[in-house]
């Protein structure tokens, strides 16, 4: 049974393998030898899913187009030590077929994988990109009409949105995979969620992934919504004779592998305000760009909005400062405050969710399409931060307990700095665990507005990320948790046993 606010992380599995085999001395390692230290440090860190980004059998034309990204290998040639075209592989998104990739090793191996995890109290999700294809996907041939087909006419208007492909002695043009508000991507192949035999197909896909893992990632979600299929495609369905469906795919697809395996984990990345939308059709859990956006480029007041949001959503919400489309938030965020909204996200309610890299202090992110190593430079001291910060969250109260947003009063009429300051609250039992973040390049002051009883003229709260204890007088705690000096991006979590 997975625990209320699990914590997630995610693992670019093609070069996390080939870490592995320089480490162990073990060329042909696959995902089944794997030595178990490795899961078990995962588990000890206080994971309950692991995300294996990039399992799937690659794409040929995938690469072949890769090779030719000049942005990319650009890209490449600036990331230690250099790369050229002959490290570059294709995009983990664009799935030829879904079978396991065979440099990751046998079929059986993953199943076999999901099994060894679940045995250490862990799950193994995957990826299911729901939008598109590869384009040199098998089913293009098999059925084309399962994906967006336009016309010569449109093809030659548009030749950045589709692609020719053969269909006996006549050609198809074939869409792209596409996000209104960008470039196409050109190695790939535009599902049509307007064809039954789209669904059809794509259901059996998910129904096939759950035979094998625990959960999966499920790419671009917002795309396959019936509206949004609408308004990027409506142009091209209508003149062929698709209408739109009643119902949406997903509350038909969740309902039938939830009925053959109930405890299966959905996780959508979502955007465009259509979170919660997307967690009433069945999803588990949602992207919650929000935060991440408000973490990096707004403040703590506006932070503190977003997490008024009902409970359930916030529940339902998967929180990040890191994941593979984010450049590293030690580098976009700077140092001390990516630490501050590290603690932030780990201890508001929802799935918390963690790259490898960022676990251990990587400021690097390289491209999906790199297949060679790269020089990872660890910052042991962000590493023994997230090693610290996921030893405390993984304590029940944070998964079991009852959370609650705590007001920050002014410590003086003249200071105005506890509008700077974040603090809620985690109460399970005898446990009560206090939060609370300077979240701005000032020192602040404030009074926390939480119930500490007092001990005599003085009493000591144990700091769990400092390891020490605070001493607070008694008029100190009377109205509150009254908190002076808290330097910049500072974050305190109090240990309170009653």
């Amino acid at each position: 049974m997975l625990r209320s606010n699990p914590h997630l992380i995610e693992i670019n599995t093609r070069l996390w393998l080939k870490q592995l085999r320089v480490k162990y001395s073990l060329p042909e390692m696959t995902l089944s030898s794997v030595p178990d230290d490795e899961w078990l440090e995962l588990r000890h860190l206080g994971f309950d899913i692991v995300w294996l980004v990039g399992v799937w059998e690659p794409s040929p034309e995938s690469e072949r187009i890769a090779k030719q990204d000049k942005p990319l290998l650009e890209e490449l040639r600036s990331l230690p030590p250099g790369f050229g075209p002959e490290a570059v592989g294709p995009s983990p998104y664009s799935v030829h077929w879904y079978r396991l990739n065979p440099e990751l090793g046998f079929e059986w191996e993953l199943k076999a994988l999901r099994e060894k995890l679940n045995s250490m109290g862990m799950k193994l999700m995957v990826d299911l990109v729901s939008n598109h294809t590869s384009r040199d996907n098998p089913y293009i041939k098999e059925n084309p009409d399962c994906f967006i087909n336009g016309t010569e006419a449109d093809f030659k208007a548009h030749p950045d949105w589709f692609f020719e492909v053969a269909d006996g002695d006549k050609k198809r043009y074939i869409a792209y995979g596409r996000d209104p508000n960008f470039p196409a991507w050109t190695d790939s192949a535009q599902l049509n969620y307007f064809n039954p035999a789209t669904r059809e197909r794509m259901l059996s896909v998910l129904m096939r992934i759950a035979d094998m893992a625990d959960g999966v990632r499920c790419d671009m979600v917002m795309l396959t919504l019936n509206e949004i299929h609408e308004t990027t495609w409506g142009w091209l369905l209508k003149p062929a004779g698709y209408a739109r469906p009643q119902g949406e795919f997903w509350e038909d697809a969740i309902r039938a592998v939830k009925e053959k395996h109930p405890k299966f984990v959905l996780l959508a990345e979502v955007y465009w305000g259509l979170e919660w939308r997307v967690q009433q059709i069945g999803f588990d859990y949602t992207y919650d760009k929000g935060t991440y956006d408000r973490l990096r480029y707004q403040g703590p007041q506006e932070v503190r909005g977003h997490l008024r949001a009902e409970k359930l959503y916030q529940k339902r919400s998967a929180r990040f400062i890191d994941n593979h489309d984010e450049q590293s938030s030690l580098v976009t965020f700077g140092r001390q405050k990516a630490l501050a909204a590290g603690v932030v996200i780990s201890t508001i309610k929802g799935l918390r969710f963690y790259s490898d890299n960022q676990i251990a202090g990587i400021k690097v992110r390289p491209p999906l399409q790199l297949k060679e190593l790269y020089e990872r430079v660890p910052d042991l001291e962000v590493s023994k931060f997230y090693a610290k910060l996921l030893k405390i969250t993984d304590h029940p109260a944070f998964h079991g307990g009852e959370w609650s947003l705590l007001d920050v009063r002014q410590c003086d009429p003249d200071n105005h700095s506890n509008a700077n300051i974040l603090a809620w609250s985690w109460a399970q039992r005898r446990t009560l665990k206090v939060i609370v973040v300077n979240y701005s390049t000032e020192t602040s002051c404030g009074v926390v507005n939480v119930s500490i009883k007092s001990e005599g003229e003085s009493t000591a709260i144990f700091e769990e990320l400092s390891d020490r204890f605070f001493s607070f007088k008694a008029e100190e705690l009377a109205g509150g948790l009254k908190l002076r000096q808290i330097p910049p991006y500072c974050a305190y979590i109090f240990d309170v046993e009653f």
